[in-house]
């Protein structure tokens, strides 16, 4: 989603009254960023408070290259990580995740093993659908086990553009608010959604209403469920106890545009650039009894920073063995003050660009290849800025480009290298960057290597029987099923189990699983 989605940041048309609302009841980010302007990275830096190169989400295999993880890739969130919910759990939070995970396929990398307690969605975007002989669709799961997967069980029309994917997300959100508010039990929501993503949807209740099409009418969809949503919290009295935060993890894909790309107000260019449009995101903080309404904030934030106001939230305080990147808005929202801090915006493991205040330095400039321009593909389409948005990379590590955002949002006009005013600028941003490298160790790069073997695909691989026997005073099929799971996840294999058959032996029980296809880049032996 785009900065220039939303009514609230300008969007001619008003079609979000509930996310304006949102903004007029709390408090609006104007300067509010992605820590990538690719999406698993961005949530990775959402989950850790760390940038991504830190946490090994980015690829070697090309200078300053966006990367994520396809169903096809090998890695995915370190088990070294610290995630937030992992720390919540400490003060005695629930966590679910509702929607799209992105930070990893295999066994290891699944949302429950990394803190959360209930899942319901996808690891991946909603891509497809596919020829399952040799790419299976993309599963969508509940907890542990597989629900279905799009297309096949869960339906996206592409000739018209209708799913209910929404509506399932914002019934899961609602019924989970629910139970824990029932149980007075502390919780922590991440709804991730992902119906602005092409390919674009809406349910059928939505489709044609808005003035801006297909994008519009996903749009206006997630409104009307975060409204939906907090209204559920003042219903259930619970609303001033829950703090809420929309915002983005990239900017609108302009390559999708118009009929399935946003809109970044402004700004120069959307997703996959390190500018402004790429990058800058939507964001409204929601606490009413704790945030004055109507708060309009200027502050550089990031979505590192919902890492340490979380736990600041709970009581909590980030891990001191790892440079943490986020920082607490607590006081900014609560107390309206401004905290000194720059933004980098990385692609891949290279450091773009750097903000601070309201100037920002690039020291690598780069649209995307002459190549894939050559083929239609354009991230800055109607913007072209010369010696700006370039389709070969252009390094100005000597002498950055310099762009004041308060005069110059859209990026057009840079400094003159002459002028004092760059002088000064650079000089302060050149320092920002030394310290920061000074702390900088990037993680293992786990966004290097796809491989297909990694993927289940049900008709190409042979179905493998599995048995298992146990004693019949453990005789539950959730456990010899759980048994199962874990004997074949510690082998590193992927499976969808079609049927489970239990026989008596005269002092065990045998569990045989049948039609399990299985996938593995390394099964040994």
């Amino acid at each position: 989603m785009g900065w220039g989605d939303l009514g609230a940041f300008g969007e001619p048309s008003k079609e979000t009254p509930n996310l304006d609302q949102m903004a007029a009841e709390g408090m609006l980010f104007l300067d509010f960023y992605t820590a990538s302007p690719l999406c698993s990275p961005s949530r990775a830096a959402l989950l850790t408070g760390r940038l991504p190169v830190r946490s090994g989400f980015y690829t070697t295999n090309g200078h300053a290259r966006n990367a994520y993880t396809p169903q096809d890739i090998v890695g995915g969130i370190p088990d070294s990580e610290l995630l937030l919910p992992e720390l919540l759990k400490k003060a005695g939070y629930t966590n679910k995740i509702i929607g799209k995970w992105h930070l990893g396929h295999r066994p290891q990398f699944h949302p429950l093993r990394h803190g959360f307690d209930e899942w319901f969605g996808s690891p991946n975007c909603h891509f497809g659908p596919y020829n399952s002989t040799e790419r299976p669709n993309i599963p969508v799961y509940r907890d542990w086990d597989m629900a279905g997967r799009y297309y096949e069980d869960f339906k996206i029309n592409l000739k018209t553009g209708e799913s209910n994917l929404t509506q399932l997300y914002l019934q899961e959100a609602l019924d989970f608010i629910s139970k824990q508010q029932a149980s007075q039990q502390p919780f922590f929501l991440y709804w991730a959604i992902d119906a602005t993503h092409a390919p674009v949807y809406a349910s059928k209740q939505f489709l044609g209403t808005s003035q801006r099409g297909l994008y519009g009418d996903a749009v206006r969809e997630i409104d009307d469920s975060v409204g939906r949503i907090l209204k559920h919290l003042q219903q259930l009295g619970i609303s001033e106890n829950t703090f809420v935060f929309f915002t983005s993890d990239n900017g609108a894909a302009l390559i999708s545009a118009p009929k399935q790309g946003g809109s970044n107000g402004p700004f120069l260019c959307g997703k996959q650039t390190t500018f402004e449009g790429g990058m800058r995101e939507p964001a409204i903080a929601w606490w009413p009894g704790h945030i004055p309404a109507g708060g309009v904030s200027h502050q550089l934030g990031s979505v590192m920073d919902l890492f340490s106001t979380s736990l600041s939230l709970a009581g909590l305080q980030p891990p001191s063995d790892r440079q943490i990147d986020g920082i607490d808005l607590l006081p900014v929202i609560l107390q309206g003050k401004l905290i000194d801090r720059p933004i980098f915006y990385y692609r891949g493991n290279e450091l773009m660009a750097v903000r601070a205040g309201l100037y920002k330095a690039h020291f690598w400039t780069w649209s995307n290849s002459w190549e894939e321009h050559s083929k239609g593909i354009d991230f800055c389409p109607g913007q072209s800025v010369a010696g700006v948005t370039t389709h070969t990379q252009e390094e100005h590590t000597y002498l950055p480009l310099l762009f004041h955002l308060g005069r110059d949002p859209g990026e057009k006009y840079p400094l003159s290298f002459a002028s004092e005013e760059y002088q000064q600028a650079v000089q302060h941003i050149s320092g920002l960057v030394q310290q920061h490298r000074a702390t900088l160790v990037p993680g293992q790069p786990q966004l290097n290597v796809c491989d297909q073997a990694v993927m289940l695909s049900l008709s190409s691989l042979p179905a493998l029987p599995l048995r298992l026997c146990y004693h019949p005073t453990l005789r539950a099929e959730k456990l010899l099923k759980w048994m199962a799971l874990i004997m074949v996840e510690e082998l590193g294999l992927h499976f969808r189990l079609w049927s489970l058959d239990f026989k008596s032996c005269s002092d065990k029980w045998i569990i045989s699983v049948a039609n399990c296809s299985l996938g593995s880049s390394n099964l040994g032996s």
